[in-house]
């Protein structure tokens, strides 16, 4: 039957784990933002990726609009130098009224296609500029996510193996820490930014949150009794004998 370890032993491993863990968020730290920085960079240059292709799908619609008009109005110039001649061949005058009428309305056809190729061109150069200061971004936007992605490589292939030591010794600690104590630990880690859930008393204070260890409980702190939490912060606490295994204790 295996012996339960004792409070002291207890205390030992969490604070192993606490300096293990520490470790691992330093070199958290030092990736910084890195990685959502990456893959912010990565949306960002796939949704103006999309952007630019639907843009470019706009701008062949306009100019093939552009070109139909512009047949439009070519058909009618057609069609008004063909009036022209039948003119000549009229042999009375209500032929003549309605060549007139025909030419009169291919010239309005003409007029309005033109000011529409104008207006539309107008648009266009508008939709052109703007696939620029696209296609610019976009290429902006690449460089930086290149660039990002070496120096998230560079940190990356410095702290691998570190990183991966540091997991692998966080797993083997924990296999021996109680569920009830990790569980309260993981909690601890969660609920602090810098994810300290074991901290030492320090000038009777919680190394955490920095507030008041009365004398009586920084007494039994050190008599590893039981495992004892800042009532302030809930941080597990340990003495300097913990910290300093074999070292002696402070008068």
């Amino acid at each position: 039957m295996a012996v339960e370890a004792s409070i002291a032993d207890k205390l030992t491993m969490l604070w192993n784990l606490q300096q293990n863990d520490s470790q691992l968020d330093e070199i958290q730290i030092l990736k910084g933002e890195l990685p959502m920085e990456v893959s912010d960079l990565e949306d960002e240059v796939a949704g103006l990726e999309t952007r630019i292709k639907k843009m470019k799908a706009v701008l062949k619609e306009s100019e093939l609009e552009i070109s139909k008009m512009q047949v439009t109005s070519k058909e009618a110039d057609v069609n008004i130098k063909r009036y022209q001649k039948q003119l000549e061949e009229v042999k009375n005058n209500r032929e003549y009224e309605a060549l007139q009428k025909e030419i009169e309305l291919a010239k309005l056809d003409i007029q309005l296609s033109d000011k529409r190729v104008r207006e539309a061109k107008g648009s266009l150069d508008g939709k052109k500029e703007s696939l620029m200061i696209a296609e610019a971004k976009f290429e902006a936007k690449q460089k930086e996510l290149e660039a990002k992605k070496v120096e998230l490589q560079g940190v990356i292939e410095k702290t691998e193996g570190e990183e991966k030591r540091l997991h692998k010794q966080s797993e083997k600690l924990r296999e021996g820490i109680e569920a009830r104590l990790i569980n309260a630990y993981d909690k601890t880690r969660r609920t602090y930014r810098n994810g300290i859930s074991v901290a030492t008393v320090e000038r009777n204070s919680c190394g955490g949150c920095f507030n008041n260890v009365p004398p009586q409980v920084h007494l039994e702190i050190g008599l590893h009794k039981r495992v004892i939490a800042c009532e302030h912060c809930g941080r597990i606490l340990v003495d300097y004998s913990i910290v300093n295994p074999g070292a002696m204790v402070e008068a």
